[in-house]
């Protein structure tokens, strides 16, 4: 019985808060439009984002989301700014602060120092048109009228929620509208897995006098004691033009000195592989390794956007496979 009532209430939370959520999405309008334009338009400055309490700690979440897009931001905790870090705001700022009331005693400071400057714009994020916030911003966004989970309607649940998802949907919205890449979100994040998964062809191809380049002209017994030499198990053939023309594996070496007697007699361009495989620079490494096992091959050429036959390094499976991308 005690079970059942426990499942129960977790059950109702949820539904409280997905109750908040949906009127959440239906503020969701010109107001949204604005405050995010206007996090957008802060080229020369920073966002400063702060909260009290249950809010703050969503303001920290809004701050590390947005910078992990290429947002510059950062929390700032509002008893410390009336004692002194108040200098962090400076000109060309944005302002965000988060407060159910938009009464929060210790935002007062922050919204008059804000209201003086001219030059710092303040976005409140609250739920109460009268309130002191309400009526300092540049732009409001006004959250609904919610209830919160639980006895009493007084422990912040439905409320955070919402200001976490409305944090997350600001913060997509400015992702999309500057045209974040996979590779731009790679920048802010060079460790962790998540970094590895977006470890480009360029982060791990092999370049310069490790490539195992001959010309078309080269004797074989040179294009074997190259291929021998870089140890990659693959030749790059080049014309006089430097363009790739084809490849020479280790496997089709051996195959050629089961067929021909005389190997080093034999020219490069007549047991070549011509117009081998190749992928941009900029291209996924786990692309590059599904490739790969598709054509059932253990190297790429890689090129540099539209030059294909500019081949400017190769991507072997073993090093993609040894920075564990699969």
């Amino acid at each position: 019985m005690q079970k059942n009532k426990i499942n129960r209430t977790g059950i109702e939370v949820i539904q409280y808060e997905i109750n908040a959520l949906k009127k959440l999405k239906s503020n969701i309008g010109k107001k949204f439009n604005k405050v995010v334009k206007l996090i957008l338009s802060c080229k020369n400055g920073k966002v400063v984002i702060s909260g009290v309490g249950k809010s703050g700690i969503i303001a920290r979440k809004w701050a590390a989301t947005l910078s992990s897009i290429g947002v510059p931001s950062f929390f700032l905790d509002p008893s410390n700014a009336s004692h002194g870090d108040m200098g962090q705001i400076t000109s060309n700022d944005v302002v965000i602060l988060i407060s159910n009331s938009g009464q929060s005693e210790e935002l007062k400071n922050i919204i008059q120092y804000s209201a003086r400057n001219k030059n710092i714009k303040l976005i409140g994020i609250t739920s109460k048109k009268d309130s002191l916030l309400y009526k300092n911003s540049n732009e409001v966004f006004l959250m609904p009228i919610i209830k919160e989970a639980g006895p009493e309607n007084i422990v912040p649940t439905s409320s955070t929620t919402s200001q976490l998802a409305l944090g997350d949907a600001i913060a997509i919205a400015c992702m999309e509208y500057k045209n974040f890449t996979k590779l731009d979100f790679k920048k802010f994040h060079p460790s962790g897995s998540l970094s590895i998964k977006l470890k480009t062809v360029s982060d791990l191809m092999i370049t310069g006098n490790k490539l195992p380049v001959v010309s078309e002209k080269t004797r074989m017994k040179k294009a074997i004691d190259t291929i021998n030499q870089k140890k990659l198990g693959v030749l790059i053939i080049r014309n006089k033009l430097g363009n790739t023309i084809g490849i020479i594996t280790d496997g089709d070496l051996k195959r050629m000195a089961q067929k021909y007697q005389k190997l080093q007699n034999l020219e490069l361009t007549k047991v070549m592989k011509k117009k081998p495989l190749s992928i941009e620079k900029d291209k996924l490494a786990a692309h590059a390794l599904s490739i790969m096992n598709s054509n059932k091959i253990t190297s790429l050429c890689v090129h540099n956007k539209q030059k294909l036959k500019k081949t400017i390094g190769i991507i072997h499976m073993h090093d993609i496979l040894k920075s564990n991308i699969n």
